[in-house]
């Protein structure tokens, strides 16, 4: 499918055009760095480019950014490092005043900015194995994709804390029935079915909205556009957003999905994409997004009902910043809808890697396979579960 969407996008309507419009901006958060914006400006003079058929034109290479907390939290005492799932936050120096944890600030002060920068220039283990070829030891050192460097403390930025909301009552009661892999510190678990992992375990998909969520790597999407139609190609899970902006209305509600049903239409230059008719199943997020803390109440697993909607707006700063927003409701399961925001940067050097995780692959079997002989042992086999699987 992803061949197929590709080569008829690329060959049926050829490259976009770049061509200058001398219509005014219509966005307000387009000019001079502000929160707004993201502290990302808008030269003076600069005008978005179309495609060939007069749509504003947003296709390239997007790595989702990594190493921004999903969550906002207070800095770490120790310094500036690097962040990665599994709940630990990639967390700047220390502030120079108080923070308060229900209230944590949102940006970074100029001297966090700086010294987030310098510890980013900084080669991890992960890094240097890359770089020697050893790309066994790279992945058991967590290798990462490239991460950015962003003001922000937390993707989500509303609520203005930066929090996720409460479950429901029956959020609640679905989270406590979900299964996965991703264990809780402490936990201990056992397996003797497929059902007992969730679908990101089982290579089936990653769902909505933890697709447009940073994990420690596969993060690139590619934008591709044809007349009346936007592509999203994902790199996890190999799966393409396939949204319409001719008008069509969306599927009716019997017809459900685990990506969901999705429309867009252009506000401007700003494309506008809402999403219905979600299947349930996949996690809304788990410990494997960054800055996921292990500690609040179904992180770890966020139930999905269908009656979950998503907003999400695409809106180009400049000729290399992507603003994306996502706002995420569930009456059923959160008490409150939350957004998340972010930058997605246009790097075409991005390195795509395949995800070569099918459903058909062996590690589903082999910790079915592993929890069954530590069972059978006793207590003289038993094995405490990682946080964080060997495989994802």
């Amino acid at each position: 499918m992803h061949a197929l969407v590709r080569n008829v996008l690329l060959g049926t309507f050829g490259a976009a055009l770049f061509i200058v419009t001398t219509g005014a901006q219509t966005s307000s958060i387009l000019g001079p760095p502000s929160e707004a914006n993201h502290f990302i400006e808008t030269p003076k003079g600069w005008v978005h480019p179309k495609t060939a058929w007069g749509d504003p034109d947003l296709e390239g290479t997007y790595p989702i950014p990594a190493g921004i907390n999903l969550v906002r939290t207070c800095p770490r005492a120790g310094g500036p490092g690097r962040g990665g799932p599994g709940g630990a936050p990639a967390a700047p120096a220390p502030p120079a005043v108080p923070c308060d944890p229900a209230n944590p600030p949102a940006w970074l002060t100029e001297e966090e900015f700086q010294a987030r920068q310098k510890a980013l220039l900084q080669p991890d283990a992960a890094t240097t194995a890359l770089e020697a070829g050893n790309f066994g030891r790279a992945l058991l050192s967590g290798v990462t994709d490239p991460q950015t460097l962003v003001r922000q403390r937390s993707t989500i930025m509303d609520p203005p804390n930066g929090q996720l909301p409460e479950l429901t009552a029956e959020g609640k009661r679905r989270s406590a029935l979900m299964k996965s892999s991703w264990a809780l510190p402490g936990e201990v678990q056992s397996w003797d079915a497929p059902e007992d992992f969730d679908s990101w375990d089982r290579c089936i998909t990653r769902g909505m909205p933890t697709s447009m969520m940073a994990y420690r790597y596969n993060n690139g999407i590619k934008i591709f556009q044809a007349p009346g139609t936007v592509v999203l190609s994902l790199e996890m899970i190999h799966e393409d957003r396939i949204i319409y902006t001719d008008g069509r209305p969306p599927l009716k509600p019997v017809h459900k999905h685990y990506m969901g049903e999705p429309r867009g239409r252009w506000e401007g230059n700003t494309l506008v994409v809402e999403t219905t008719n979600y299947r349930e199943g996949p996690s809304g997020t788990n410990l494997g997004v960054y800055g996921t803390p292990a500690g609040i109440p179904g992180a770890n697993r966020w139930p999905v009902s269908d009656q979950m909607k998503t907003t999400e707006r695409f809106t180009r700063l400049n000729a290399d910043t992507v603003l994306y927003e996502m706002r995420v409701e569930d009456p059923v399961v959160m008490t409150r809808p939350y957004t998340v925001r972010f930058p997605l940067r246009k790097d075409e050097t991005y390195e795509w890697w395949e995800y070569a995780c099918h459903e058909g692959n062996r590690t589903i079997r082999d910790y079915i396979t592993t929890s069954r002989f530590e069972r059978a042992q006793g207590s003289k086999g038993a094995v405490q579960t990682p946080v964080a699987p060997p495989a994802k």
